[in-house]
């Protein structure tokens, strides 16, 4: 997948641990597929609360898995070839969106 980095110029992005984030994905879908069906079986409304927190829970970890490579990779990248101010800030942006 290219996409355009900080610095506005295309980047291939290599996700290290690609397989395990399609397989956690896979499950997280799984998992909604489940909620909806116990909304239409008019499952006990703690119940259904209860896994919405479990898959809020499995996509933070997706999503902190995704930032840590990111920093490891495109921001560690950016630093070295001296355009870690972009990076840092781009970093920075995407870990205020997390944490709302």
């Amino acid at each position: 997948m290219k996409r355009p980095s900080a610095s506005g110029t295309a980047q291939h992005v290599v996700q290290p641990h690609k397989q395990a984030l399609l397989k956690r994905l896979n499950r997280i879908e799984g998992q909604v597929r489940g909620v909806a069906r116990m909304v239409d079986s008019d499952r006990y409304c703690v119940d259904v609360i209860t896994q919405i927190a479990a898959l809020r829970a499995a996509l933070d970890a997706v999503a902190l898995q995704l930032l840590e490579d990111h920093t490891h990779g495109c921001v560690q990248g950016a630093i070295k070839s001296g355009k870690g101010e972009r990076a840092i800030g781009e970093l920075m942006q995407v870990v205020r969106k997390f944490s709302r």
